[in-house]
């Protein structure tokens, strides 16, 4: 009789890498990983075609988006796996089964190791506020870093921590990144507190190193269109580039907190792939524009995956009258 098999579905950012983390320091298993870059979030047909994942078998998902995967979960629930689901995105077209367990709250204050967070009690908070760093809900880490009793030095290590593991999940493909995420996550698996790991794994250095470097090319970089409400910027068709496309939206939402902006970066073909950032101070909405162009995500951060570089103006159109001027708090 055939074995039953885990299988751990998890975005290759922090949210998703430290989600997973969480979980399996809880509720060790023997899983097998599925993952990818940031932008792969169609992995569950991986377990469909060809069929990996039948009858018995479980699926545990981390801050992937449902409805991207919906297709694929149906086949699977059909097939007798069982899944059970962390996530913050979008989830419109959730469906109802006994063989489905989901813990999906898509409130823009909140991301998916924190819902992990706070199923577990709080178990190993530590990761889950380098998580919540990592994917720009500083607010958030910073109240929770505060309850915890952290120094302002070790909060600062588990915001670089957070965000040097999103940094590397950006990239077109995989050999834009400087580990692959099932690596990371090997590296992750023993170390139930980010201090030691940030201390005893030397791959942490490098990844800071990468992060540093990568930053350094964006000060010489000018705004494509720039207004009250929002801003955009291009960016070369390069693996730096690629990489540092999130941090840096993060980043400009942080210091313009009234603005709306999207990093645009080439690609092949006269296409780009785009990061949009709702204002900081208006967290709604992103999500929207971005599935108005074939894309997707949450409310205060979404993306496209290839918008034609002629759609450009277009979308800041888009963004600027739903953030404009009347809808401004």
């Amino acid at each position: 009789m055939r074995r039953p098999i885990i299988f751990d579905v998890y975005n290759g950012d922090a949210d998703g890498l430290i989600a997973r983390h969480q979980y399996r320091l809880k509720y060790p298993a023997l899983s097998t990983l599925i993952t990818g870059v940031k932008r792969n979030i169609n992995l569950l047909n991986q377990l469909v075609n060809p069929a990996q994942a039948g009858a018995g078998d479980e699926i545990f998902v981390f801050d992937i988006s449902y409805d991207a995967n919906r297709d694929a979960v149906g086949i699977l629930l059909d097939r007798g796996v069982q899944i059970t689901w962390f996530d913050h995105h979008r989830a419109d077209h959730l469906r109802h089964h006994p063989q489905l367990k989901t813990h999906i709250n898509t409130d823009a204050t909140t991301c998916s190791s924190l819902i992990v967070d706070n199923l577990l009690d709080g178990a190993y908070r530590h990761w889950a506020i380098a998580a919540a760093f990592g994917d720009n809900l500083h607010t958030q880490a910073k109240l929770l870093a505060s309850t915890a009793q952290l120094s302002d030095t070790q909060c600062a290590a588990l915001q670089q921590l957070g965000e040097v593991i999103n940094y590397n999940a950006y990239g077109d493909t995989v050999t834009d990144l400087l580990v692959m995420p099932t690596d990371l996550a090997a590296l992750l698996a023993t170390y139930a507190s980010p201090f030691d790991f940030m201390a005893e794994v030397a791959l942490f250095g490098i990844l800071v190193d990468g992060f540093n470097d990568d930053i350094t090319r964006l000060s010489a970089l000018q705004a494509e269109y720039t207004d009250a409400r929002v801003a955009a910027y291009i960016l070369p068709d390069a693996d730096w580039a690629r990489r540092v496309s999130g941090t840096f939206a993060n980043r400009c939402s942080r210091d313009f907190p009234d603005r709306a902006h999207i990093i645009a970066t080439h690609k092949a073909a006269d296409t780009c792939i785009v990061s949009i950032r709702a204002p900081a101070n208006q967290p709604v909405g992103a999500d929207l524009i971005a599935a108005h162009f074939g894309g997707g995500g949450r409310k205060s951060a979404a993306g496209i995956n290839a918008l034609p570089v002629a759609m450009l103006g277009k979308l800041i159109a888009v963004v600027r009258e739903t953030y404009g001027v009347s809808r401004q708090r």
